[in-house]
């Protein structure tokens, strides 16, 4: 499938329905996941961040309310557009476009470029992280929170959760280690970084026992390689 089949199909794929796992929330689940790509990337306030893949906003008003220079872009109109409407009379800057064809003038402007399970509906990875590269500022980074791949119960979630289709999220297989520094690697990131936590289901983990018992479990360090969530980290050369 070229790159042009495969971003119809996605776009079909989100302008289908609302899915209510792309709904903004707020949340202990969110909240945390947002924390951790937060300190993992080393953001600041002033730095110009870009959300790459975010869809409804579901972690971009998330960001934008710790005062984070959050800035959009996603490959579908409708979600980018269900986004306007969350953020009410908040302004963020938001892009229509591929990764792969970014606006011209987003060259060279982000200190950080981060992405939240949105890296595994990309068609061409290799190609999509050299486009990125292109984005940031020397020394910028790019941290994308992602399933892990090695985790079974994603499977199970894909074929359980209503709206979701093999088709639309079979990239979760490729959210492995070797394959995506391999494509870091190729768009001459450097300083290449993989870091898992979670372990509960949100249904779990919002109440204060799971946060706790979650914390806990995923400090046991032979679990690491199944922990469902994974960030991926690259930098830019200075």
């Amino acid at each position: 499938m070229n790159r042009n089949e495969h971003n119809r199909e996605q776009t079909d794929y989100f302008s289908a329905a609302v899915k209510p796992t792309m709904v903004p929330e707020r949340t202990p689940y969110i909240e945390r996941q947002i924390d951790e790509v937060v300190r993992y990337a080393g953001i600041q306030q002033g730095r110009r961040v870009l959300e790459v893949g975010c869809g409804m906003g579901r972690y971009t008003l998330g960001l934008a309310s710790r005062g984070i220079a959050i800035e959009g872009l996603d490959l579908v109109p409708f979600l980018l557009a269900k986004l306007k409407e969350f953020a009410g009379e908040r302004h963020i800057p938001l892009y229509c476009a591929d990764v792969v064809e970014p606006p011209p003038e987003l060259l060279g402007a982000f200190d950080t470029l981060i992405g939240f399970f949105a890296l595994h509906h990309m068609h061409d990875l290799d190609a999509c992280y050299r486009s990125m590269a292109r984005l940031l500022k020397p020394g910028g980074s790019i941290v994308f929170l992602e399933p892990n791949a090695w985790n079974p119960l994603y499977y199970l979630q894909v074929l359980l959760t209503p709206g979701m289709t093999w088709k639309g999220d079979r990239g979760i297989v490729d959210m492995r280690r070797g394959r995506i520094f391999r494509a870091m690697r190729d768009a001459g990131l450097v300083d290449l970084d993989l870091r898992r936590f979670g372990f509960f289901p949100p249904q779990i983990y919002n109440r204060p026992f799971g946060r706790k018992l979650d914390h806990s479990i995923a400090g046991i360090r032979i679990l690491n390689p199944v922990l469902p969530f994974q960030m991926f980290k690259g930098s830019a050369p200075r």
